[in-house]
């Protein structure tokens, strides 16, 4: 990861825009799959043939410091980087964040959303839609002029209201040409704090929010992140450019956020 944080041009952004909204077409092809009896191994295998044979896109994630598959599926108490598998079948009840990463042109495009497996308990479900928010307050702080500061003490405080804890290890980051870049986007901090936003910044917003505690512990596999505590997790994740007014969400739901509040109220 480079120190400096890029500042892109507006030709720039429009390629990270195309491959951010390849991205978001991905999680919304896949969608209508994540049921009950399904293998996170069936997802992968659908999101890697559209991004190849539909999109003519690339996988990021493949060959990424190892990492075997397209996507990751982080399931109930994983919390991210949950390897997709055969032998891990969706059940009822289930949630499960899809995270997606391709690249088109040399542009990295990165998000992720959470999905539910039939009907959820009202815990799992509160945890979800509190993830949203807490997202959508991170990217509504964006503008020139504030900090990644702001940014984290918007989520922290959503998430914090429902009594639920912030993961501190995983952050968002910057990214364009490069899969992780500068800066590193805390989902947590305070106000005024930290580097000050400029137009042209382009940063992913990805909060890992949990039920229990924060405390993380790594799977044998070296991937695998779970709560330690056992409980749900949740996390969405979109990429944002710094505006001269405010912010532009590069992975938009091509379908409309739907049941989820917009994340630009005046959009």
């Amino acid at each position: 990861m480079n120190s400096t944080v890029s500042i892109k041009s507006p030709e720039q952004i429009a390629l990270s825009r195309a491959a951010g909204r390849l991205a978001a077409e991905v999680l919304n092809v896949v969608a209508p799959y994540v049921k009950p009896g399904v293998s996170t191994d069936e997802l992968d295998r659908i999101c890697h043939d559209h991004i190849v044979n539909v999109q003519g896109a690339i996988p990021a994630n493949i060959g990424y410091h190892g990492y075997p598959k397209t996507v990751c599926t982080s399931v109930n108490h994983v919390i991210c980087h949950g390897i997709p598998s055969p032998g891990k079948i969706l059940k009822k009840g289930d949630i499960v964040n899809i995270d997606v990463a391709v690249i088109k042109d040399g542009w990295f495009g990165d998000t992720s959303r959470m999905y539910f497996v039939g009907e959820p308990g009202p815990l799992a479900r509160r945890l979800v839609l509190t993830t949203y928010e807490a997202m959508v307050a991170g990217i509504r702080a964006v503008r020139p002029g504030a900090t990644l500061g702001d940014i984290g003490h918007a989520i922290q405080t959503v998430a914090h209201r429902e009594r639920f804890s912030v993961v501190r290890e995983y952050c968002g980051h910057g990214i364009g040409q490069i899969y992780h870049d500068a800066p590193q986007v805390l989902h947590y901090g305070r106000p005024g704090e930290g580097l000050r936003l400029e137009p042209g910044m382009v940063f992913t917003i990805e909060p890992m929010i949990n039920a229990g505690k924060r405390e993380t512990k790594t799977l044998a596999d070296g991937w695998t992140v779970v709560t330690k505590d056992h409980s749900l997790s949740a996390q969405w994740e979109h990429m944002v450019a710094v505006t001269p007014d405010g912010f532009e969400v590069l992975t938009p739901w091509p379908e409309g956020t739907g049941s989820y509040p917009a994340i630009n109220p005046a959009a």
